[in-house]
């Protein structure tokens, strides 16, 4: 792969996380309760982070495994919450942490990756 992709990946993942986050701000306020809008938030906070992870990734020319770990990590963990939230289905949250180990591991081999030329 290259750090296109991961411009991209990330940077499509920034918009859906901007757009979710004014459907939760706007549609959703006065629908769920205020703990559930909390846990939809968190969904759109740490999309949002990783999505800046691949931008940073992209930037450095970092490891593609770091890459696939962030993007599985936002479709397991914020999906979960996001599914949570609108399904009232609480065992979607029991899929969460798996998002948070995926999220953990690409932060480690990023981490650990030998930083590539320019």
């Amino acid at each position: 792969m290259n750090s296109t992709l991961w411009l991209r990946f990330g940077a499509g993942l920034m918009l859906a996380a901007v757009a979710l986050g004014a459907f939760g701000a706007h549609a959703l306020k006065s629908r769920l309760s205020p703990d559930m809008l909390a846990v939809f938030e968190t969904g759109v906070r740490y999309q949002i982070y990783h999505a800046l992870g691949l931008l940073a990734l992209a930037a450095v020319k970092g490891p593609d495994k770091a890459g696939w770990c962030f993007v599985a990590g936002i479709i397991v963990f914020s999906g979960s919450l996001y599914l949570l939230t609108l399904t009232g289905e609480r065992r979607w949250g029991m899929v969460t942490p798996v998002g948070g180990v995926l999220f953990l591991i690409g932060w480690l081999i990023f981490l650990s990756a030998p930083r590539a030329g320019p």
